[in-house]
């Protein structure tokens, strides 16, 4: 689910001893191209790399808005009174400049060798927990002299202070489920890396963040989720590996199903930092677009109608009316969108009645607002690909028209010649038929394996489902060519309006069905 949080982007960059000079010149071009953030890893044992809190003090005095941190610190070598106090001092030097991303430290008999402690890896976490307590409790002004006695650290009638500017961040590198669950009680935010773990299995690990945040009294939204990357420009295939098209496609798509908003690029190549900083504008674009469509969406269901009424006026999922079978309905408020009653197209390239359906519902179920927002989500994101197929018809029977409400549509001129509108139309196409693949590529290689994984009565309605994905792939071909034909005077308006009627039926009713069979699993399974 996408928690809201504003999208940040930055570096990951290497401190390494022979190149110094470098690190902080790629630091300013992190600021230079327009980033937000510069990270370093933190390892105070590896002597081919330059201290991290030295480093991050000089570049911040070499740059003026970029935020800086540890990506993340070590802290079995960094006592924690004074690791609060470096933060602290370097983010009022800086006027709030500074975030901290914090380990338990994962090489421990590197840390046990320096002459640090010498921890298993449970005894880390454990230390880990008293030393956020510890640093908060440095930055906290009032009361008196700090006194915490622990396993593993103990401080007695420590003084407070400084304060740092604002209030700093903390955000743990946490993989496993004991870590997890301390990042859901305790951080500010999520830090893994998607070379140890790939997007599939962000949903599972927010899983465990959300509850843990939830059992703490916090709302899960309270934890920023960031993601280090690692990917070429000029891979073919696979995550963030092509252009910059790609990137933006692909992270768009965890910002809105995956909740992840900042991404922070692991590369030491000038170039690779300018495509990205590309790549962090376009994601901007398509994420402000969606949220902008959800909030319409959802303002135009509550100026229209109560929650009461909507759940009265359309079929609860499960109930005998909305799925065949006539599956008994459980205690489940999220209301699929129904397909249109009428069809704009003659052609019918599935037969509906042969839809399978899921298993049937369990109505002793309960669902907690969290698992309810889960099958809300998939609607939401729906939504937003009806929206656009909504201004494409509009976009056509403008052209048709001969003239474009170019305002609305695309904030361009006001008239422009028969031959710009319908180049503008197919840019317009283009991106939204992009946008549908794009999404049914997530669901066909994320979604839908740990949906069959979490309930395998679910398969049949899955493999249903991904057949249809490639009927509308051909279908958005007929679009692209439609198009073609009218540019170049191979076709006319009426196939245009023809391939979008078709389009138009398939899209909204495989939309429907969908919902129908996935958003009660979503959320009882909690796989999205």
């Amino acid at each position: 689910m996408d928690y809201g949080h504003e999208l940040v982007f930055g570096t990951f960059l290497t401190p390494a001893v022979e190149n110094a000079e470098r690190v902080i010149a790629l630091a300013q071009l992190t600021e230079q191209v327009g980033l937000d953030l510069v990270t370093l890893q933190d390892h105070p044992y590896q002597p081919r790399l330059l201290d991290a809190w030295t480093l991050l003090s000089v570049i911040a005095s070499h740059t003026q808005t970029v935020k800086v941190s540890t990506n993340v610190a070590n802290l079995p070598l960094r006592h924690p009174v004074v690791l609060a106090r470096s933060v602290a001092t370097l983010d009022r030097i800086t006027g709030g400049r500074v975030e901290l991303g914090l380990g338990a430290g994962g090489f421990l008999q590197a840390v046990a060798a320096n002459g640090g402690p010498e921890l298993t890896t449970g005894q880390s976490i454990t230390a880990l927990e008293e030393a956020i307590a510890i640093i908060r409790e440095v930055w906290t002004p009032e009361g008196g002299g700090i006194r915490l006695a622990g396993k593993h650290y103990t401080v007695s009638g420590a003084k407070r202070g400084p304060a740092p500017a604002h209030e700093v961040e903390i955000w743990l590198g946490a993989y496993k489920p004991r870590m997890l669950a301390l990042t859901g009680r305790l951080a500010d935010g999520w830090l893994p890396s998607s070379g140890y773990l790939p997007p599939e299995e962000l949903a599972e690990k927010n899983k465990l963040i959300d509850e843990a945040a939830v059992a703490a009294g916090r709302d899960p939204s309270e934890v920023r989720r960031l993601y280090n990357l690692s990917g070429r420009f000029d891979g073919r295939g696979g995550f963030l590996q092509g252009p910059e098209e790609v990137w933006v496609e692909q992270l768009a798509e965890l910002t809105l199903t995956e909740g992840m908003s900042t991404y922070i690029l692991g590369s030491d190549d000038p170039d690779d930092i300018r495509r990205f900083a590309d790549v962090a504008e376009g994601v901007r674009e398509a994420v402000s677009s969606a949220r902008s469509a959800a909030s319409a969406s959802s303002s135009t269901t509550s100026a229209s109608t109560s929650s009461a009424d909507a759940l009265s006026a359309a079929p609860a999922v499960g109930s005998p009316s909305s799925a065949p079978g006539g599956r008994a309905a459980g205690s489940f408020s999220v209301v699929p969108t129904p397909p249109p009653a009428v069809k704009r197209s003659a052609v019918q390239p599935w037969d509906e009645s042969e839809r399978p359906t899921g298993p049937a519902l369990d109505p002793n179920r309960t669902y907690t607002p969290h698992e309810l927002a889960s099958g809300q989500h998939l609607i939401q994101v729906h939504d937003h690909l009806r929206a656009e197929l909504d201004q494409i018809r509009d976009l056509v029977e403008q052209v048709a028209a001969g003239s474009m409400g170019v305002g609305q549509a695309r904030s361009h001129i006001n008239t422009m010649t028969m031959r710009q509108n319908n180049w503008t139309l197919g840019v317009y196409c283009e991106s939204y038929c992009r946008l549908v693949t794009t999404h049914h590529s997530i669901e066909d290689a994320s979604l839908f394996p740990r949906l069959r994984r979490a309930d395998p009565a679910l398969a049949p309605v899955v493999n249903r489902l991904q057949e249809e994905h490639l009927v509308i792939h051909d279908v958005l071909e007929g679009v692209d060519k439609a198009l073609v034909g009218l540019v170049d005077g191979s076709g006319d308006i009426n196939g245009l309006r023809a391939a979008v009627d078709l389009l138009d039926d398939v899209l909204l009713s495989h939309l429907s069905y969908e919902e129908r069979e996935l958003v009660e699993p979503l959320a009882r399974l909690g796989v999205m």
